[in-house]
């Protein structure tokens, strides 16, 4: 398994439902070293064939793990700051200054993050990714992936070539 990243950036999918996204998922934290957080219930199991061929051979260059809840989550995590993704927050993703150990919370597909979760007393801010209107939400692998970059670009891209 790979050293996380050296800004320890911390993503978790909350209940993900589509195998190819949580696989895309996996590609990304490997290519970047970061950790992927899924919270249970899964959509689908680890071995499903459309997560295998999203995440290609990076399997084994990630760091993921799987809680039976969001509490066992935080407990492990211990985060200092969460930053929920929603369609429906005020502030801009790239309004925020982030740092080492910051957590990218991310609902399932088709719904997003429910209510109780937005409203969890762990989750710092709700932030958005720009879209035009009348659009519910981007795929959550892509959303993950600009969130993500916006992150690492801040950091100066630690540990990348």
């Amino acid at each position: 398994m790979p050293e996380p990243a050296s800004f320890d950036l911390k993503i978790v999918y909350y209940q993900p439902c589509i195998p190819p996204n949580t696989g895309n998922a996996i590609r990304i934290a490997a290519n970047t070293g970061v950790q992927l957080h899924l919270i249970e219930p899964l959509g689908f199991t680890m071995t499903d064939q459309q997560v295998r061929r999203a995440g290609l051979d990076y399997h084994e260059m990630a760091h993921v793990s799987v809680h039976p809840d969001l509490p066992t989550a935080w407990a492990a995590l211990a985060p200092q700051r969460v930053f929920a993704f929603t369609a429906h927050a005020r502030r801009f993703y790239t309004q925020v200054e982030y740092r080492r150990g910051d957590v990218l919370l991310f609902g399932p597909e088709p719904t997003g993050l429910p209510e109780d979760v937005l409203r969890d007393p762990q989750v710092t801010d709700q932030l958005r990714i720009p879209m035009l209107p009348d659009r519910r939400s981007m795929n959550l692998a892509n959303a993950t992936s600009v969130a993500l970059y916006e992150a690492w670009r801040q950091q100066g891209f630690p540990g990348a070539v």
